[in-house]
Parts: C-alpha cells; sequence; structure tokens
C-alpha cells in the first residue's frame, strides 16, 4: 500500500494481538522514558516565578507527582481493557460517544501536539541563543529551521525517525544524571529552605502562587497517559503495571526533586525566577565554562530529540482522524508517501506550529496545551468510575488498586488545575477553549455529509 486515496480503506485495518512478551523492568523504563523530557531543564524557572521561594517551589513537583501518579494508575485501568489504536480517543468514545471522541483528536491535532512542538522548538532555539551569544532575531528562525528539519527526518520513514529517537534518549539522560550528581556533592552556593512552606512576594498569596506553580509544573510530568498503552505487551499486567506505573512515577519524582533542589542551591530563586539561559548557567555553575557548553549540548540533543516523539506521534493522529473521515480534506491528509509516512499530515502539524512559534513563547504554549488536555485527562477519570457501573462485565487484567480514593484524587486534582487556569489565566483558558469549540462545527459539517 503506497498511498491512500480517501476514507474508503476504513474498517480494512486488521487488529492483531500484541504479544505478551514485556516484563517489570522494561515496563518500569518505558514508563520513565516516556515522561521525561525538556521539562525537567526548562520549567524550573517558569515554577520559581510562579512560586517566588524555594520551599513553594519544591513542593509543587511532589504535589504534581502525586496527581501524576493518581493520574497514571487511574488511565491505566482503560488502557489494559480497551487496548485499542488511538488510546485516549477510544476510552473517551467507549465512555462518553463519538463527539466527545472528536472533540480530543481535534484538540490534539489543533492544539496539544503543535504547540508541545512549538514550546519546544522555542526552547531549543533560545538555548542555542545563548549558548552562542545570538542575537534576539534570531530565535524565531532557529525554531522555525528545528521543526521543519525533525519533520523532514520524520518523511524518511519510522525507522530513521525510531533511530533517531533513541539515540536522543541517552543525550538525555547523560546532562540530567551529571546535574544531580554535581548538585548533590558540590558545596551549596546559596542555602535552600524548604521550611515553612510559603509563598513569595507579589506572586497573589498562596492559592495562587500554588496553581499557577503546579499548571507549570504539569508540562514536566505529562506523558503519563501514554505509559498504559503498554498493558498489551506485559505478561502479567495486573502485576506490573500498577508496579510500573508506581515506581516509575516515584523515580520520576525523585529525579525531578533532586534535580531542581540543584538548580536551586547553584542560584537564588529570585535569579533562577523567568530566566531562559538558567539550564545553561546551572550546568557552567557546576562544570565551568567548556564543561557547561557541553552538557547544554547535551541537553539541546535531548530536547531536539523530544520534538522528534511529539513529531513522530503526533503526524500520525490527524492521518488516523482522516482514515475515518472526521477531519476536513480527510483524502489528502490520510495520503503516504513512499516511506509510508503520514506527509500531508505531517506538513499540517508542522505549519501549525509554525504559526505558533511566531505568536506565543514557551511558557505561554505549555500552560494553554496542559489546560487544554486536563480537561480530557479530568474526563478519562471520571470515564473509569463510569464504566465500572455501565460495563461491570467488561474484562479488566488491571484494576487500579484502592479504587475509588485513587480516581478521585485524580479527578481532584484535574478540577484544581482547571479552576486555578481559569481564575490565573483566564484569557489564556478561554483561546484554549475556542480553538477546541471550533471542531464543533467541523464535526457537525462531516456528520451531515457523511
Amino acid at each position: 500500500m503506497s498511498e491512500m486515496n480517501g476514507p474508503q480503506n476504513v474498517g480494512s485495518q486488521q487488529h492483531n494481538e500484541l504479544e505478551r512478551t514485556m516484563t517489570f523492568f522494561p515496563a518500569l523504563s518505558t514508563v520513565m522514558g516516556t515522561v521525561i523530557g525538556a521539562g525537567v531543564f526548562f520549567k524550573a524557572a517558569s515554577v520559581s516565578s510562579a512560586t517566588g521561594s524555594t520551599s513553594l517551589h519544591m513542593l509543587v513537583w511532589v504535589l504534581a507527582g502525586i496527581i501524576s501518579l493518581c493520574a497514571g494508575l487511574t488511565g491505566a485501568e482503560l488502557a489494559a481493557a480497551i487496548p485499542e489504536t488511538g488510546g485516549m480517543i477510544r476510552y473517551i468514545e467507549r465512555a462518553y460517544g463519538k463527539f466527545p471522541a472528536f472533540l480530543l483528536g481535534w484538540a490534539q491535532v489543533i492544539i496539544y501536539f503543535p504547540a508541545n512542538i512549538a514550546a519546544l522548538a522555542i526552547i531549543f532555539a533560545t538555548q542555542v541563543k545563548n549558548l552562542f551569544g545570538l542575537d534576539g532575531a534570531m530565535l524565531i528562525p532557529i525554531a522555525i529551521l528545528a521543526a521543519v528539519s525533525i519533520t523532514l527526518i520524520n518523511f524518511l520513514g519510522a525507522k530513521a525517525s525510531g533511530a533517531f529517537q533513541s539515540i536522543t534518549l541517552v543525550a538525555k539522560l547523560i546532562p540530567i544524571g551529571a546535574i544531580i550528581v554535581f548538585g548533590l556533592f558540590s558545596n551549596a552556593a546559596v542555602e535552600v529552605s524548604l521550611f515553612p512552606v510559603q509563598a513569595g512576594a507579589n506572586t497573589g498569596g498562596m492559592v495562587t502562587a500554588l496553581g499557577a506553580g503546579l499548571l507549570a509544573t504539569m508540562f514536566a510530568y505529562d506523558g503519563w497517559i501514554h505509559v498504559g498503552n503498554i498493558a498489551g505487551e506485559l505478561k502479567n499486567p495486573a502485576r506490573d503495571l500498577p508496579r510500573a506505573i508506581g515506581l516509575g512515577m516515584l523515580g520520576i519524582m525523585i529525579v525531578y526533586g533532586l534535580i531542581n533542589f540543584a538548580y536551586l542551591k547553584a542560584m537564588p530563586v529570585e535569579q533562577l525566577a523567568g530566566n531562559d539561559a538558567a539550564a545553561m548557567q546551572v550546568a557552567q555553575h557546576y562544570f565551568g565554562p567548556i564543561g557547561g557548553k557541553i552538557i547544554t549540548i547535551g541537553i539541546l540533543i535531548s530536547v531536539y530529540g523530544t520534538i522528534n516523539g511529539y513529531t513522530m506521534t503526533g503526524m500520525r493522529l490527524p492521518y488516523t482522524m482522516a482514515r475515518e473521515n472526521t477531519l476536513p480534506f480527510s483524502n489528502y491528509l490520510a495520503k503516504l508517501n513512499n516511506n509510508k509516512v503520514p506527509h500531508i499530515a505531517g506538513w499540517l502539524q508542522v505549519l501549525i506550529a509554525v504559526i505558533m512559534v511566531c505568536l506565543g513563547g514557551f511558557n505561554v504554549l505549555t500552560d494553554m496545551l496542559i489546560f487544554v488536555i486536563w480537561i480530557f485527562y479530568t474526563l478519562v477519570f471520571f470515564a473509569v468510575i463510569k464504566l465500572r457501573k455501565d460495563e461491570p462485565n467488561l474484562e479488566r487484567p488491571y484494576k487500579v488498586p484502592f479504587y475509588p480514593v485513587v480516581p478521585i484524587i485524580a479527578i481532584i486534582g484535574g478540577i484544581f488545575i482547571l479552576v486555578l487556569t481559569l481564575k490565573s489565566q483566564f484569557m489564556l483558558a478561554m483561546i484554549g477553549i475556542l480553538l477546541t469549540a471550533i471542531g464543533i462545527p467541523v464535526y457537525l459539517y462531516k456528520q451531515k455529509n457523511a
């Protein structure tokens, strides 16, 4: 099949059974590798800006980890029970119907994946600018070049993009490990106070600072929704999936806590807040000018690889939706190039990302995408409880532990994030809702002309 000419191929996909060969340790590494991305390096500056104190800075990383842990344990029940291509879209469709599922897919196509790519491209360009002392006018061209070049690499085929992803995974672990080790054993330049927990001055108070800090932190933890997708390949999902998620998220919390502790030891919270060069400055503090540049290059490779991950998975979503004829111009978006890559969908994704690069900054884009996606994450948590009631006989190879406490914690966490975003960044939230709502007339039009 060299090329697909439209939605007539819908339903022709074969659903093959996944081989259950994965044991606990590969599952654990998958969890940690999926979640740990660029946010671990660059969200410290925005969290410090939101919280204004070392104590609240560290607390929000822990709270975000607890919410993400409960979210991962909850979402994994549906992943194990509904191991279908499409992941979260299929969970939403099963619980609420096709319309909410379409809106999720639309939001991911229009906001989530392009905004991730744009935000990461901006942070990549910012680090290149800081590393080589370039003029600020170069920021947007470098960011666009990063996004487009990754898309072109993906057009070479899944094998090329997958190999590139594996190489950059190693580059991600080296600077993380180096900063943590040196941060723990070097003499502190700054005293890190963990108690009493309080918001800094000019942050709007404890509740506002906590909410803004959580919203910023959740970007670094994002990715937990995908860890349940390995359920169909585990030899013993009921035993190993909760252990992999629980220990994996705990490990991530420890890594995030240690690297933020290293950041706060290297510079005062006032200098860290809003500092787009913080990662490079921390690296130079611990490793000197030359060592700092080497570590910064490692971070750049890591970010470039993270862009690749979102590009590779993101371009396949409009392709999948186009095969079901749910998007405008589905006959084009469902086409594959000679390397079996959905290139039209890829160009659409990078075009939206480039527009976002020109219009928004790193923190604006990440906060908007987190707000929008957490609307649907919270629906997934409710869906676990709803399907327990509506489909009690659904086969569940894995059930969320401590039910219903863990899902309720995830739901409360999700509502807390959404409400505080509406309170602290109302216009940003409205833009996200508006872009999602544009999908409503699209859905109605496609249904009418189906």
